[in-house]
């Protein structure tokens, strides 16, 4: 796949990415805790779904970070090589996950 395709998939998936992570950080709003207007096991569970928006944020933050990493490696010629040994990452890795930054030997 030539530089600027990849370019543009990297590019795509970041909007993507984006845009779950607005609407990831509107779920993690602070839990009323006003115990007059809901139960004990409401507010657990709202605090419960709180608690799992904030994961999910967490996990799109490293995901556009990641992403924002192989646009760099994209830009520097070092896109497509394992960060630990310099060998091409295989291309049905690469098409499964573009901003992968290991080949399947060290992604473990």
């Amino acid at each position: 796949m030539s530089d600027a395709k990849i370019k543009i998939a990297l590019e795509a998936k970041r909007e993507q990415v984006q845009n779950r992570l607005k609407q990831a950080a509107s779920d993690t709003a602070p839990v009323a805790l006003d115990q007059t207007q809901q139960g004990r096991l409401s507010r657990m569970d709202a605090m419960q779904q709180q608690a799992m928006a904030a994961e999910t944020l967490r996990r799109r933050q490293r995901e556009l970070a990641q992403l924002d990493a192989a646009l760099q490696r994209l830009q520097a010629g070092e896109y497509g090589y394992c960060l630990n040994c310099g060998e091409p990452i295989g291309d049905a890795r690469l098409a499964l996950d573009p901003a992968t930054p290991f080949c399947i030997s060290h992604a473990r």
